[in-house]
């Protein structure tokens, strides 16, 4: 049997501390043959080309002015299902002529089904939790709480939001390897993805901001109103987000978020507090979510976040504990073709994995999980909020 498969190459290697991993997906134990594309064959060059980082390395040496444009590598046995990747390196140091790598061909010698990432996509794919809110609750304060793994800690890009609702977000992101961030962000209901472009009647203005709260505003993903503070927050710390519909007057809301930090013992601070005109609303929150997010193109890297004690309050002050949520990804067969996702329960919370080629997913998009209750609700006087 002989299947070839191949996988778009976005990058050039042009000197020999380049290299590129190239992951792919085999169902099934057995035999491959690689051969390796190039677009054009300008000047002489010499690849390295080994599977996950171990076992026989082939070296590729293409002519000065060769013609040929697909390449043998040779055979490589895979012995175990589950994603695996090709390391090529550059061998020369003087060429800055490396030939493009346009795509990868793999011949199955033994029956197998090589899956790969067609799209142009090189971010993990995206998870969601989208709790599910008993009844006809009408929520007034949206409370929960965010634990990051060590694991994940210098995995740079990423977004672990908490407090997901139809209008905005909140959470915490790790910008680069010096940077962390606590974010609340309102979008506008005026559909564009620039600012400048919101007509007044659908503005997101600001009311008040915190401490070293930064404000602006965002565009790209919708347009709206942006805060966001700098803070060395810490993994495998815990931290309480609580966002609130502050007042509905007519055809404008204005919602408010805060956080709390172990280092103080969980005293509240204020993010930032918005009114959005236009509003979607005449009650309260809707479409309560969580997601994991990587937003940069370092999708080999790993991105896992734990998420427990999910609470609503109505605006009569009743409790709602939420204990079940909908797993959503954008993963799919048709745009982005990744398979390292997932979610579940460990004890008492929910958490979301993505990226990193090492877990497969455990979960089916549409799936519901269910975590156990805690029965005990936190104690806010929001009064003095």
């Amino acid at each position: 049997m002989s299947e070839e498969e191949e996988e778009t190459i976005p990058t050039n290697l042009k000197n020999n501390i380049d290299f590129l991993k190239v992951y792919f997906y085999p169902q099934q134990k057995g035999t491959i043959y690689l051969s390796i594309g190039v677009k054009s064959i300008l000047t002489g060059a010499s690849f390295s080309i080994s599977m996950d980082g171990t076992g026989k390395e082939y070296e590729i040496t293409i002519p000065t002015n060769s013609d040929k444009e697909t390449i043998g590598v040779g055979e490589f046995v895979i012995n175990s299902a589950g994603y695996h990747y090709f390391k090529i390196k550059a061998n020369n140091n003087n060429s800055n002529l490396y030939p493009k790598i346009k795509a990868l061909q793999i011949d199955c010698l033994s029956p197998n089904e090589i899956k790969y990432n067609k799209s142009t996509y090189l971010a993990a794919p995206s998870t969601h939790l989208r709790y599910i809110v008993p009844g006809d609750s009408v929520v007034k304060w949206f409370y929960t709480e965010v634990r990051v793994p060590s694991e994940v800690e210098h995995s740079i890009h990423a977004y672990y939001e908490t407090n997901g609702f139809h209008s905005g977000y909140g959470g915490l992101q790790i910008n680069n390897l010096k940077e962390r961030r606590f974010i609340f962000s309102i979008w506008s209901l005026y559909k564009t993805d620039h600012p400048n472009e919101i007509p007044s009647q659908f503005a997101v203005n600001l009311k008040k901001k915190g401490n070293q709260v930064f404000t602006g505003e965002f565009g790209n993903e919708g347009s709206g109103g942006h805060s966001h503070l700098v803070t060395p927050w810490k993994v495998e710390q815990t931290y309480r987000f609580l966002t609130g519909v502050k007042s509905i007057a007519g055809d404008s809301a204005t919602y408010v978020g805060y956080y709390a930090a172990p280092a103080d013992n969980y005293q509240w601070h204020l993010l930032s507090e918005w009114t959005q005109n236009k509003t979607d609303t005449k009650m309260g929150f809707t479409k309560l979510y969580a997601f994991v997010e990587n937003f940069g193109n370092n999708g080999d890297d790993f991105f896992k976040a734990y998420y427990g004690n999910q609470w609503i309050v109505t605006p009569s002050g009743n409790w709602v504990e939420l204990n079940q949520a909908k797993f959503t990804t954008t993963a799919n067969l048709q745009k982005h073709q990744r398979y390292d996702y997932g979610a579940g329960v460990e004890g008492n919370q929910f958490y979301m994995y993505s990226g990193g080629f090492k877990l497969l997913k455990n979960i089916d998009a549409g799936d519901v999980i269910t975590r156990k209750l805690n029965g005990t609700h936190p104690v806010i006087d929001f009064s003095k909020l």
